[in-house]
């Protein structure tokens, strides 16, 4: 973990004069304020006994930034718009707030993921129209979800026997890659996905729980099949969106785009 949040403050960029507001209070408080100084530094933490202890330490270590218990997310709305904003999170949508909170020309950094749990490093720049542009990064990066954003409970399952079994083209086995796993969740980011032993064979399910949808695919020798159910048909929006970006040359994720806007957030990658 210090190595990952050594490289994702000097991807911060972080120059003499920057004020920083930071999502998740810890190690990374501490460097922000060895590099800026406690007063440049406020740190937004959701638990607070995690901020009472991560202040002792600070304290302890000769730093006293400005840290807030509160929901993240929100960010700090009463301290103005800041140079750089940085999240120890993964979040699902990036929110507004921060583009608010961060100045044109400011960088926010951030892990955008999934709850198909494929994440990558982003940084965005915003600009003077209120919106925030950027890319990822690279190099797999993941933290624990943000707990508004976290999953909502499978509770019963669906009777995954339902439906008409049909052969598809893209396999379960396709979520096993990683940047395969993310152009699946911009799919359908709100499934879920689980597998599950029976019959005698393994079953592949991808769950949408607010629209009580689902996909169960197995596989026959050299073939999978599906059977679906609920309003979506989760798996055939999957398998579509997999097909473009592969009919696209596979791009990596350094190469998507990332828009978030008032409207809310939008993930692309180039066509040819």
């Amino acid at each position: 973990m210090p190595s990952l949040v050594v490289r994702m403050l000097e991807e911060l960029q972080v120059e003499d004069g920057h004020n920083v507001l930071e999502i998740g209070t810890g190690y990374s408080t501490g460097l922000l304020c060895h590099r800026s100084g406690d007063d440049a530094v406020t740190s937004v933490e959701v638990d607070q006994d995690v901020s009472a202890s991560a202040g002792v330490a600070l304290g302890a270590s000769g730093y006293f930034p400005n840290l807030i218990v509160g929901n993240g997310l929100a960010g700090d709305k009463d301290g103005g718009q800041r140079d750089r904003t940085i999240a120890t999170c993964g979040v699902v949508r990036l929110p507004y707030t921060w583009v608010e909170q961060t100045r044109p020309g400011g960088i926010i950094l951030a892990t955008l993921c999934g709850w198909m749990y494929s994440s990558e490093l982003a940084r965005l720049t915003v600009a003077e129209d209120g919106t925030a542009r950027g890319r990822f990064l690279g190099g797999q990066v993941s933290f624990m979800l943000a707990r508004p954003q976290l999953p909502p409970p499978l509770g019963m399952l669906p009777d995954l026997d339902g439906g008409d079994e049909q052969p598809t083209s893209v396999g379960a086995d396709a979520l096993d890659d990683w940047d395969t796993r993310f152009v699946a969740q911009l799919a359908t980011p709100r499934a879920q996905r689980i597998s599950l032993e029976r019959d005698g064979r393994t079953e592949h399910v991808l769950i949408d729980v607010e629209s009580a949808s689902w996909a169960a695919l197995a596989q026959h020798g050299d073939t999978w099949t599906v059977r679906q159910g609920g309003p979506a048909r989760l798996w055939d929006t999957v398998a579509e969106h997999v097909t473009h970006w592969r009919r696209d040359g596979s791009p990596p994720l350094e190469r998507f785009e990332i828009t978030v806007t008032p409207a809310g957030q939008a993930v692309t990658w180039p066509r040819p």
